[in-house]
């Protein structure tokens, strides 16, 4: 992997909020939900489709803190508009845990 400068860090816009509600989303094509994220007043509540069903229930998402890009291109994922990036490290077996404060921390604070 190359190096990168600061610079190109600092490019990446990387946010926590509070997830306000979790759906199913049975036709991705992998096992997916959509997530409706609270990033505070300045940004306010973006949405993404994330493949979390092998850790998460939906019940459990709601009120839970992330970490997402916001600043990424709005990406078509079937027939629902992603305009995050829900951050999170694979397991053992390739299920996703997200990447959360271990804290609670304001909405729309930028990772630094």
């Amino acid at each position: 992997m190359s190096e990168i400068e600061f610079g190109d860090f600092l490019k990446v816009d990387i946010r926590v909020g509070t997830i306000l509600r979790a759906e199913p989303y049975p036709e991705a094509r992998n096992p997916s939900y959509k997530l409706y994220v609270d990033f505070g007043p300045e940004i306010g509540e973006r949405k993404t489709a994330a493949q979390l069903t092998v850790h998460y229930t939906l019940e459990e998402l709601v009120g839970k803190q992330v970490a997402a890009v916001i600043n990424f291109p709005a990406k078509q994922i079937g027939k629902f508009m992603s305009e995050i990036l829900v951050l999170g490290f694979p397991d053992e077996n390739g299920g996703v845990v997200l990447v959360e404060p271990n804290r609670k921390v304001a909405d729309g604070g930028r990772l630094f």
